[in-house]
C-alpha cells in the first residue's frame, strides 16, 4: 500500500472515531440535561405530595427524597466527568485530524 493510501485510511479512521465520540458527547449531554430537569422538578415538588421513580415497568413511591437527590447528583457528576474526558478526546482527535490533513495536502 502506498503512503497516500495509508494516510487516507488514517483520515477515514480518525473521522469515524471523531463522529463516534461526538455522538457520545451528545448523548451524555442529553442525560445531564435530563437529570438536571429531574432535580429541578424534585425541588419544586410540594414535599407533602408523593414522588415516584420508574423501576423497570413499575412506578414506585420514593420514601427518601434526600437519598434520591443524592443519587441523582452523583449520577450527574459522573456524567459531567465522563463528558469532560470525551470532550478532551474529541479535541485531541480534531488536532490529529487537522495535522494529518495538512501532511496529506502538502504532498
Amino acid at each position: 500500500m502506498s503512503d497516500p493510501e495509508a494516510t487516507a485510511q488514517e483520515l477515514q479512521a480518525l473521522a469515524q472515531e471523531l463522529q463516534m465520540v461526538r455522538s457520545q458527547v451528545q448523548a451524555i449531554s442529553s442525560q445531564i440535561s435530563e437529570i438536571s430537569m429531574t432535580l429541578e422538578s424534585l425541588d419544586s415538588q410540594n414535599p407533602s405530595r408523593p414522588v415516584y421513580r420508574a423501576v423497570g415497568n413499575l412506578l414506585l413511591e420514593v420514601d427518601d427524597r434526600d437519598a434520591l437527590r443524592a443519587e441523582l447528583e452523583d449520577s450527574r457528576t459522573a456524567f459531567v466527568e465522563h463528558s469532560s474526558i470525551l470532550e478532551e478526546r474529541e479535541s485531541n482527535l480534531v488536532s490529529q485530524y487537522e495535522e494529518l490533513v495538512k501532511s496529506f495536502e502538502s504532498r
